[in-house]
């Protein structure tokens, strides 16, 4: 038949597969924090950026506020300082007209307490108030709502709250702790207290001669109002932020995750041994990486599909080409006790012997088929040249003498460079089993050629022989494997008919091709021609 036998390289260790585990290992390491989340679950936490945005504008608006009153106090405290100057100046009948004036300008309350801290003159009782501490009680509910989201920013920022302004205790310096701590001291102090609607009153106090004390006081809603603005401002950019990212964690979502997920059910149906009935997405419209993704899962699951496929074939080949030789076997083992000729006897255990080299040569064969494929993706691709390769089969041949008197040559063009890259044991083999499958052909002083050829960027080796040829439309089924066509006059069994599957196998390896076609003008034979890209 049109095989030889295989040769079988040794093996070495792959070194290369811990080092990709390592890899792995590696960069899954990165996402140790976060290696249990979905992807659902990092998109939405990436999506808490509005959240963090918003409590950081939170942040901002309370130390603006802060920044506010501060500077309305360093106002007070300067125009407590000036008024308090003006009245040591000026005669008694003009104080009166000047706190007046000065309460109506700065919108400010200006009282004046006695040595006995009794309230000697009051700026609201010779002018309108300049402002009014509203009673909670009678106000909106949607100020009420306000002071209660004021109090869980606060709260939630960690703000200090001033002490809420009593107003059941008398008007009286005593009242106040700023105005102790000026006429003890000796300089200005300042306060910052709520109003009951929790407005801030800011209180500044400055001692004057004879024990008095002058302070000064003013409500301030308008910063109130301002950071209540703002705040308003702010969360309505925070609730259109948060409405964009659910949007966009929606749509990605429906466009990453969604799809991820039906790659992955589709995978794990594959893994449970359902391939026959899973369709595997494809996504044809998409151009991204989910795309990419699915067409290679798909592809990865029709190669396996293929691959089980062949393997269950190559099974079944298997138990058919083992099951003859043990059938003999088994026949002639049984008759050995009934028959009483020793040369047929003789014949009997010939026969065994023959099955039973046949079975060895077959499990043989087998066991390097099956191992190709492996040792395959783990070789090293080294430069190969082919010429000298061979030229030395060509004198190994010859030097141990070839059967029924055939010869063996090699042709090539001498200018030209037969360098490829591959893995030259098994190049090797492939040159040998077409050499053998040649001799076994080739009539009694027939030839055989091996003749090197370079098209461009490809290599040719062209084994020759003066064989019957090719019989018709099996120039494919010869490299089937255990595909039988004995040459004739050669005994059943002594090939296995793995010899061309094996070394098609190996040429498309290493991206080449191995065919066959009839002998050039009309001549017999066959030409197996091997064709591998050049260095």
């Amino acid at each position: 038949m049109r095989s030889s036998e295989p040769s079988r390289p040794s093996t070495e260790p792959d070194t290369a597969l811990p080092k990709a585990a390592a890899a792995t290992d590696a960069d899954d390491s990165q996402l140790r924090w976060s290696r249990s989340w979905s992807l659902t679950t990092r998109i939405l936490a990436v999506n808490l950026f509005a959240i963090l945005m918003f409590a950081g504008g939170l942040v901002y608006l309370e130390s603006f506020r802060d920044r506010l009153l501060a500077q309305r106090l360093e106002e007070m405290r300067a125009g407590a300082v000036l008024i308090a100057a003006g009245i040591r100046d000026d005669a008694a009948p003009e104080v009166r007209r000047l706190i007046a004036v000065a309460g109506a300008e700065t919108r400010t309350r200006i009282r004046i307490y006695g040595p006995g801290g009794e309230k000697r003159l009051d700026s609201w009782d010779v002018a309108p108030p300049t402002y009014a501490l509203a009673d909670p009680a009678t106000e909106d509910w949607r100020l009420t709502a306000a002071r209660s989201i004021d109090r869980s920013i606060d709260f939630l920022v960690g703000a200090e709250s001033p002490p809420y302004l009593d107003t059941s205790l008398p008007d009286r310096r005593q009242s106040y702790a700023e105005a102790e701590a000026a006429l003890a001291t000796g300089q200005v102090q300042d306060a910052l207290r709520f109003a009951p609607d929790r407005t801030p009153l800011t209180y500044s106090a400055v001692p004057l001669e004879g024990g008095e004390v002058l302070t000064i006081s003013a409500n301030a809603q308008d910063i109130t109002q301002v950071v209540r603005d703002e705040r308003a401002v702010l969360f309505a950019i925070f609730l259109g932020v948060l409405g964009l990212s659910l949007m966009l964690t929606s749509f990605l979502a429906r466009t990453i995750v969604r799809p991820l997920r039906r790659l992955a059910l589709a995978a794990q149906r594959v893994r449970l041994g359902r391939s026959r009935e899973v369709t595997v997405p494809r996504f044809k419209k998409r151009r991204d990486e989910i795309g990419e993704l699915a067409r290679s899962l798909s592809d990865m699951t029709a190669a396996l599909r293929s691959r089980i496929d062949a393997t269950e074939t190559f099974a079944a080949d298997v138990a058919h080409e083992l099951k003859n030789p043990l059938a003999s076997v088994k026949s002639a083992v049984d008759s050995l006790g009934s028959v009483r000729d020793e040369k047929l006897r003789a014949q009997l255990l010939e026969v065994a012997r023959a099955d039973v080299q046949r079975i060895d040569r077959l499990i043989s064969d087998i066991s390097d088929a099956s191992r190709l494929d492996a040792e395959l993706s783990r070789a090293r691709m080294e430069p190969v040249d082919l010429a000298a390769m061979a030229t030395a089969f060509s004198e190994l041949y010859q030097g141990r003498g070839l059967p029924r008197g055939v010869s063996i040559a090699v042709e090539r063009a001498e200018q030209s460079a037969f360098l490829v890259p591959g893995d030259e044991s098994r190049l090797g083999q492939v040159v040998r089993n077409l050499i053998d499958n040649a001799v076994s052909f080739s009539p009694d002083g027939g030839r055989v050629e091996l003749s090197l050829e370079r098209h461009g960027d490809e290599v040719r080796l062209i084994v020759s022989d003066e064989g019957p040829g090719i019989p018709e439309g099996a120039e494919e089924k010869i490299f089937r494997r255990f595909y039988s066509e004995r040459p004739e006059g050669e005994g059943f069994g002594q090939h296995s008919g793995l010899g061309l599957a094996i070394s098609r196998a190996i040429v498309e390896a290493h991206e080449g091709r191995l065919t066959v076609e009839a002998a050039r003008d009309g001549g017999r034979g066959a030409r197996f021609i091997m064709s591998l890209p050049a260095i």
